[in-house]
């Protein structure tokens, strides 16, 4: 038996599978994030162990599997974040994930540098404040006293797999969304950390995402009911997880859309995808000498369950299934437009002072066109990114979808008109990270390989996009992208959302003080010079 974490924004799902990834069970464990003003999302890492620890035991009490029959363990996880670390592996401050977007000056810092331009066809990514290293900077410049007590640097699913190991490592599909990892060499860059005037010590071990990275310490077997025989998995991040899991393991299997808090849509592919105009991005693969071109977006699913919390009579139980259905259909938002941006935005304009925005309210709209605009805005800033795709050479001629928005309906049908292709749901509506970290597990232990991840689902339902619609929305399109043309330099003129360093007013957050050492075990670190 394997079992899978999926550490998300949310919560970790962990799942049970059979040696070859077949799922058994799965259970979720919450925690919170702390979200503020002036760009801030911050996480406590102790709550990641905390739900990988209770996660495990539910799933071993609940299914009545002996500890000795798990032999393997796998973590995918939350990507771009940073967890900064002392010598003894404790983290220093509460972790800054993906969603930050604090670190606009160290961007253009590196920009200044390296150029926009040269650091794209080094990365496969922009720079932005959205990326660790950019986030690492931030730490550096804002908090010194912070800084002085950080010996290394890890991103969420490493922190984890050091608490399961005593080793701290990455993979080269989180390293690839660092912002410090050459993907032509597959190495950390020398030529950005010098950019960053960051000392390279400060950075894990880089591993495949099939690599053995040990196995399970005493202690960590003792918290998880496990035995020490477990071998643990280094496994990856979430967005090259889900596309084994979603069964694209190859170029031939096509695209998947994931609709998660985040939405992205992403394919496999032999070589790094290069956008001219820096639009998508393309991680490496946990599929070793593979890679993944992807187009990201903040909001997707955060967007409906904002406008399903807003509308709902109890926010704390948004009627988001009901919401969406009465949005379905023929119905017409009148040139309504919504812009998805309440997070900023990455693909495709990645504009972290971006703003979310209704456009074109008349007094004739009701609740059902506001809920209408939200999921054709995920259709439209998507479909930017299928244009940038297309035009760098890429056949994009169906998407399955995944995650939690694929359960909707109306919203895959939406989808499937604006992008004037089929989309199909699959029978992973919320498992693609967990199935493809269970595959990568399975393929590490020397029990399968990624082919199997394509037997695990199967498409339940396709959405046919109606032509006359498509056309509307071809049009609509443009309106769409014209609005936050026109709201740019708005958006860029307001206070600042980014690059500050705001009083952040913790409600929901702990204290780096908080922040204790139950977790990871310690590991042998020496001060960098210049970290």
């Amino acid at each position: 038996m394997i079992i899978a974490h999926d550490l998300g924004t949310t919560g970790n799902k962990a799942s049970l599978h059979h040696d070859d990834g077949r799922p058994v069970a799965s259970t979720t464990v919450g925690y919170p994030a702390h979200f503020a003003a002036g760009g801030i999302a911050e996480q406590d890492p102790q709550d990641w162990w905390n739900a990988v620890v209770s996660a495990t035991r539910d799933l071993l009490s609940r299914t009545g599997t002996a500890p000795a029959d798990v032999q393997g363990l796998v973590v995918s996880g939350q990507m771009m974040g940073a967890v900064l670390l002392d010598g003894d592996g404790v983290p220093v401050r509460p972790a800054i994930i993906w969603a930050d977007t604090r670190a606009g000056a160290q961007q253009r810092e590196l920009e200044g540098v390296l150029g926009a331009e040269h650091a794209y066809e080094l990365l496969g990514h922009r720079l932005n404040p959205t990326y660790s290293v950019e986030k690492v900077m931030w730490v550096r410049d804002n908090e010194p006293d912070v800084w002085a007590r950080v010996r290394r640097f890890c991103v969420a699913k490493d922190y984890i797999v050091l608490g399961l190991t005593g080793r701290l490592a990455t993979d080269r599909s989180d390293a690839s969304g660092t912002n410090a990892y050459d993907q032509r060499t597959g190495d950390w860059s020398d030529e950005v950390l010098q950019a960053a005037r960051l000392n390279r010590t400060l950075f894990p071990e880089i591993l495949d995402s099939t690599a053995i990275a040990g196995t399970l310490t005493d202690a960590a077997a003792e918290a998880l009911g496990l035995t020490t025989a477990v071998r643990v998995v280094m496994g990856g991040g979430d967005g090259p997880m889900a596309a084994v899991g979603s069964g694209i393991v190859a170029p031939e299997d096509g695209a998947y859309v994931c609709l998660g808090t985040s939405s992205w849509i992403s394919f496999a592919s032999d070589t790094p995808l290069i956008d001219k105009g820096l639009r998508t991005f393309t991680f490496d693969n946990v599929v070793p000498g593979s890679f993944v071109p992807t187009a990201t977006m903040q909001a997707g699913g955060a967007s409906i369950q904002w406008i399903s919390e807003a509308l709902s009579a109890d926010p704390a139980k948004p009627e988001t299934a009901r919401l969406t259905s009465e949005a379905g259909g023929d119905l017409d938002t009148e040139d309504l437009y919504f812009l998805p941006y309440l997070l900023g935005e990455r693909s495709p304009i990645w504009d972290p002072n971006a703003r979310g925005a209704f456009v074109g309210i008349g007094r004739h709209h009701t609740r059902h066109h506001l809920v209408r605009a939200v999921l054709e805005s995920i259709g439209y800033n998507l479909l930017t990114s299928i244009h940038a795709f297309r035009e760098s050479g890429a056949t994009i001629d169906r998407i399955d979808a995944v995650g939690g928005g694929a359960q909707s309906d109306a919203l895959l049908q939406v989808l499937a008109d604006v992008w004037g292709v089929p989309v199909r749901r699959r029978t992973i509506v919320e498992e693609a990270n967990s199935l493809g970290a269970a595959v990568t597990g399975a393929v590490g232990l020397g029990l399968a390989d990624f082919s199997a991840a394509r037997a695990l689902s199967e498409v339940t339902a396709e959405f046919t996009p109606d032509a006359g619609r498509h056309g509307i929305h071809a049009e609509r399109h443009a309106r769409f992208t014209a609005a936050y043309d026109a709201l740019a330099p708005w958006f860029a003129s307001g206070p600042a959302q980014s690059g500050g360093r705001p009083d952040t007013g913790r409600t929901d957050s702990p204290d780096a003080s908080d922040i204790r050492a139950s977790g990871p075990q310690s590991f042998s670190a020496e001060p960098g010079d210049d970290r």
